[in-house]
């Protein structure tokens, strides 16, 4: 077997020329190839009926940082005989999806989605993220470059996260999941940045939007299923909490007359953190880096951990 790898099931002329680029060979699906693209997040099962029929494959690159969709298959691949080697995408949409972010930190912090609508003059009212408390959920990529952003704010930044070896360089503390209880009622705004694992899903539900200030923010831009969708709408009914920002929703998309669509002081965007345009570019960067380091037999970037599930 050579340096092929097949790209399925759809491929785009960025992820060939990727393949190309670093010493790799673009073929069909055969008992020759060992290294496969997989670029469709929403067919894990018809990923798995390929791993049954391609036995030979050693390496499977995923198209999206969250691999929450295929956790079953690596979670089984890892007690097979000779495991498969999954990497992610984590890393590579970190830039858009921070600047995502903070735009919706900033459009909630201005009252947005009051003024967006309004047609007389209104109150005047704002907060500055200048000097406020941010918490963030999730310590990977996207919250290594919130960091950067939120540096020029003079924030005072919390990051809470699985695995905790030393501060985060930017973040004022660094902290476990356990001690997210501990720390949520002092933050000004609370950013959503971590994996969706058994350990996340349902995070944000009535009880710690109860926690929170009634002045505080809450941005998502990891996975719908973090947050509990009804819990969210009370906080923003109740005024629990200031307001929200999301760009993921459970269920997603978020069908049309959703009452979720009518809760105050919600901004919604339809998962443009990170566009097509910008994934196909992006991802590009990550298969010609990962095929370059697989037939070299280097270091991969983005590596599964199936314990972990990210």
């Amino acid at each position: 077997m050579t340096n092929l790898v097949a790209i399925e099931p759809k491929s785009f002329e960025e992820y060939e020329a990727a393949v190309t680029a670093s010493a790799g060979t673009v073929a069909p699906l055969s008992d020759q190839v060992r290294a496969m693209v997989w670029t469709n997040y929403h067919a894990p099962q018809e990923l798995a009926q390929v791993l049954r029929a391609n036995p030979q494959l050693e390496w499977v690159q995923l198209p999206f940082a969250g691999v929450d969709a295929f956790a079953e298959i690596i979670a089984e691949n890892s007690n097979a005989k000779k495991p498969i080697i999954f990497t992610s995408a984590k890393g590579c949409y970190r830039e858009p999806v921070a600047e995502h972010a903070l735009a919706l930190t900033l459009a909630l912090c201005r009252a947005i989605p009051e003024r967006v609508l309004a047609k007389t003059w209104g109150r005047q009212f704002a907060v500055s993220v200048y000097e406020s408390n941010v918490l963030i959920v999730g310590g990977g990529g996207i919250t290594e470059e919130l960091l950067e952003l939120l540096r020029p704010f003079k924030t005072d930044v919390t990051v809470i996260r699985k695995r905790v070896s030393g501060n985060m360089p930017g973040a004022s503390r660094t902290l476990p999941f356990e001690q997210l209880d501990e720390v949520l009622p002092a933050a000004d705004v609370v950013i959503l940045a971590a994996a969706l694992t058994p350990e996340t899903t349902s995070l944000f539900n009535a009880r710690r939007f109860e926690l929170m200030k009634s002045t505080a923010y809450l941005v998502n831009i990891a996975r719908g299923p973090m947050v509990v969708t009804k819990d969210l709408e009370q906080a923003l009914v109740s005024g629990s909490i200031a307001g929200a920002g999301i760009d993921v929703t459970d269920p997603e998309p978020l069908p049309d007359g959703h009452s979720l669509w009518n809760a105050p002081n919600l901004i919604i965007t339809p998962h443009t953190a990170d566009t097509r345009p910008m994934v196909v570019r992006l991802f590009a960067k990550r298969i010609s880096a990962n095929v370059a380091a697989f037939f070299s037999d280097g270091d991969l970037v983005g590596l599964v951990d199936p314990q972990l599930g990210y």
